[in-house]
């Protein structure tokens, strides 16, 4: 009994600390604006902003408290021995029930994604799926989802057995393979749900190739992706190993943003390949990925866990949902907080490589556009950006970037 009250407090523990950042969120819209950053918004869009992101949050509030007392439901009841109790008693199908389950049981918060999408995106004009297309995704999703969750309990059962306390090492290095190949997927993930075309030849298209070789990559296509098909918000990335990079543009960046712009933000990215911050975030996750795997050995030798919710034996499904969705969730908040501090700093690098190819104000301008775009937060709480952004906010990065050309 002990077992289940600690687990059930720690669930309660980890609901309340994102209340408390939600509802952080919800105060700093009596925060001032700075000086800098006071032109993205006109009074009546800063109106309609202060609207967004109070709605937005009031759902999260609502969507958090709904999937707590699931959670909470499912634990007291033991509802996940109950159900597996219905399949046949080989390790592997106890497993497979298990995340069967967890899956399903997630399909009960889709009610708040619908009215996030088809409802307050689409209030303030950033929705463009219809509802078909919204089912598709969510089908897409739930699948994605339940094969990660049983690729990952199955890799944790095979370790277990095969290495027993060796469990933590080898599945940090497993673990950080893995990410680095849906990484390597990810263009291919990205083309379940969206098409691409080749960018047309022209001025921004050899802007782009220049500025990539210029500074020692290589170009192996340049694509815009369709994503005005469900948003009117803009972004891009890079995708690809080493110095062949494939840059992907939405197409709702072309629509919105200079070409000069468009150069600045690849020019931030150059910042970051340059500084080898993929190569650093990769070894943040091995480290995460060791912490995970202290927290599988630790879990799997306490059968105790398992027989408080109901289980005769190990489940390694039920061991999954225990490691991600309670104990690493407790040590999440910390971990996180030393990563968005190095994330952070990275982009002031990204940044201030911008301004040194020229684009310092492009980019300050083009940063403007994104934050208008996605009614970005202007002056959000400095504990709320400490806990939980990866990047600066837009006044800090317009002063850095400032400073930077002052420097030069």
């Amino acid at each position: 009994m002990l077992w289940k009250v600690s687990v059930v407090a720690i669930v309660t523990i980890v609901f309340l600390y994102e209340l408390f950042l939600t509802l952080l969120s919800l105060r700093s819209k009596n925060n001032p604006i700075p000086p800098c950053v006071s032109d993205v918004y006109d009074p009546e869009s800063y109106q309609k902003h202060l609207s967004y992101r109070a709605e937005k949050s009031r759902l999260e509030l609502l969507r958090s408290s709904a999937g707590y007392l699931i959670d909470v439901v499912l634990l007291l009841t033991n509802a996940y021995a109950a159900f597996s109790g219905l399949f046949f008693r080989g390790t592997w199908v106890q497993l497979l029930a298990v995340v069967l389950l967890s899956a399903v049981s997630s399909l009960l918060l889709l009610p708040f994604e619908y009215c996030d999408t088809m409802g307050i995106e689409q209030k303030y004009g950033f929705n463009r799926t219809d509802k078909k297309t919204f089912v598709l995704d969510r089908i897409k999703e739930f699948a994605l989802q339940f094969v990660l969750m049983l690729g990952l309990a199955s890799l944790i059962m095979g370790l277990h057995l095969a290495f027993g306390d060796w469990l933590i090492l080898v599945f940090a290095a497993i673990a950080t393979l893995f990410l680095l190949f849906i990484t390597f997927l990810f263009p291919f993930f990205s083309r379940i749900f969206n098409t691409f075309r080749p960018l047309e030849d022209g001025e921004l298209k050899d802007r782009l190739t220049h500025l990539l070789e210029k500074n020692g990559y290589r170009v192996r296509a340049i694509q815009v992706m369709d994503a005005s098909r469900r948003s009117t918000k803009a972004n891009a990335y890079f995708a690809g190993f080493g110095k062949m990079k494939t840059i992907v543009l939405y197409d709702t960046l072309l629509d919105t943003m200079t070409a000069d712009e468009i150069c600045a933000v690849f020019a931030h990215e150059l910042g970051h390949g340059l500084h080898k911050d993929t190569l650093k975030n990769q070894l943040l996750s091995f480290l995460q990925m060791l912490i995970l795997g202290a927290l599988a050995w630790l879990t799997l030798r306490t059968p105790e866990l398992f027989t408080a919710f109901g289980f005769s034996e190990v489940n390694y499904g039920f061991a999954l949902l225990l490691i991600m969705s309670v104990e690493f969730a407790l040590i999440q908040p910390l971990f996180g907080l030393l990563a968005n501090a190095f994330s952070r700093r990275a982009e002031y690098r990204a940044d201030a490589h911008a301004a040194s190819e020229g684009y310092g104000e492009a980019l300050i301008s083009g940063l403007k556009k994104l934050s208008r775009q996605n009614f970005a937060n202007l002056s959000p709480s400095p504990l709320l950006v400490a806990l939980t952004y990866s990047h600066p906010t837009l006044a800090q990065r317009i002063e850095a970037i400032r400073k930077t050309e002052q420097n030069a």
